[in-house]
C-alpha cells in the first residue's frame, strides 16, 4: 500500500522555518492574515492581535506555507491609515507568529512599516504600490535583500479603478512590471529575490483579470516566481452573480480554489488566499494530474518526501 504524506504533517507551524527554506519544487500556498477593522474579506474578524495571532496559527495548521499580515486594507476606496497606526496593528502579530517559526510575508505599502516588520521577524515584503512604489521603499529592500513581491498596479486604492486602460492589458501590465523591475535591480537588489504578482482587481476590470490569468505562462517565462492572488475578488463575485447580485465575498472559495489549482498547473510560485486548506488541495490535485514531486516534509518532521499519487501538492 503506498504510504502517502498528510497534509497534517506538512501544515505544523514553523514546519520551514525561512523562506530560503521553503519548498521550490512546488507551488505555495500564502495564508492571508488581516489584521483590520475594515477588510473586504473578512469584516474584521482578525482586527484584535490575540485573534490574528490565533488565525495565523490556524492558517499554518491548514497547510499554508507562509502567513502574509497586514494592517491596512488595500480595496479599492479604503482610507489610508498612518505607518504608525499600521505598526501597531501588525508588530503585535508578526512577533509572535516569527516566535512560533512561521514564514511571514508583511503586506504594506510603508518601508517604515516594512524595516519594522523585517526587525521583527517577517521574511518578505509583499507591497501592492505598484507604479506608486517609494524611493525608501526600493532603497530598504535592496539594503536588506529582501525578498520583495512587485505587484501591478497603477494609481492608489482611491484612483485605480479609473485607471484601468490598456492596449493591451498583458503586454502593458508585463512592461510596467518589467520597468519596475528594473529598478529594484539597478538599486541592488539581487533579481532572484523579486516576485511578480499581475495584480488582480488592481486598476484591472473583470475580463482584464482573466486576461492576465490565462496569462500566466508568459508571466513565468520572465524567470521570476509568480504569485497569483485571485482569493475573493470582485471579478469572482461578478463571476457567480446571481439576479445581478455579486456573490458575498465569503462565497468566492470555490472559485478561488479552481484558480489556485489552474495556477499551480500553470507553475506559480504559490497562490495567496484566504481560505488555505481548500487550496491547498486543489494545488496538490493540480500537481498530481501533472505527475510531479509530492510536497515535501520539513527535514525535521521525521521524513522525507514520499510519492503520494504524483502530486507535488
Amino acid at each position: 500500500m503506498e504510504t502517502t504524506s498528510r497534509p497534517e504533517h506538512r501544515s505544523r507551524p514553523g514546519r520551514w522555518g525561512s523562506f530560503e527554506e521553503l519548498p521550490t519544487g512546488r507551488t505555495l500556498v500564502m495564508g492571508v492574515l488581516n489584521v483590520t477593522p475594515d477588510s473586504f474579506s473578512d469584516g474584521g474578524q482578525y482586527a484584535g492581535h490575540e485573534a490574528a495571532i490565533t488565525h495565523g496559527l490556524r492558517l499554518t495548521a491548514e497547510g499554508a506555507d507562509l502567513v502574509d499580515v497586514g494592517g491596512e486594507s488595500t480595496r479599492p476606496g479604503s482610507e489610508r491609515i498612518t505607518a504608525a497606526e499600521e505598526q501597531r496593528r501588525i508588530l503585535p502579530v508578526v512577533e509572535a507568529l516569527a516566535a512560533a517559526g512561521a514564514v511571514l510575508s508583511v503586506d504594506t505599502l510603508h518601508a517604515a512599516t516594512a524595516a519594522a516588520a523585517l526587525d521583527a521577524g517577517a521574511h518578505l515584503v509583499n507591497d501592492v504600490s505598484g507604479l506608486a512604489v517609494t524611493p525608501e521603499m526600493v532603497e530598504l529592500v535592496a539594503e536588506r535583500q529582501a525578498p520583495y513581491v512587485l505587484t501591478h498596479t497603477r494609481g492608489t486604492p482611491e484612483t485605480m479603478d479609473g485607471l484601468a486602460v490598456y492596449d493591451d492589458v498583458v503586454d502593458d501590465v508585463l512592461a510596467e512590471l518589467e520597468s519596475l523591475r528594473d529598478r529594484f535591480v539597478a538599486a541592488g537588489l539581487a533579481p532572484e529575490r523579486i516576485v511578480l504578482d499581475p495584480g488582480l482587481g488592481f486598476a484591472k476590470r473583470g475580463a482584464q483579470n482573466w486576461e492576465l490569468l490565462r496569462a500566466l505562462p508568459r508571466f513565468i517565462a520572465t524567470g521570476h516566481r509568480v504569485l497569483v492572488g485571485a482569493s475573493r475578488k470582485r471579478f469572482l463575485g461578478t463571476l457567480l452573480e446571481q439576479d445581478g447580485t455579486a456573490r458575498p465575498a465569503t462565497g468566492r472559495d470555490a472559485a478561488t480554489a479552481a484558480i489556485s489549482a489552474l495556477s499551480a498547473h500553470a507553475g506559480a510560485w504559490a497562490v495567496r488566499v484566504h481560505d488555505v486548506r481548500p487550496s491547498a488541495d486543489a494545488v496538490a490535485a493540480a500537481h498530481a494530474w501533472r505527475g510531479t514531486e509530492p510536497a515535501l516534509l520539513h527535514p525535521g518532521a521525521g521524513g522525507t518526501a514520499r510519492t503520494a499519487g504524483g502530486g507535488d501538492r
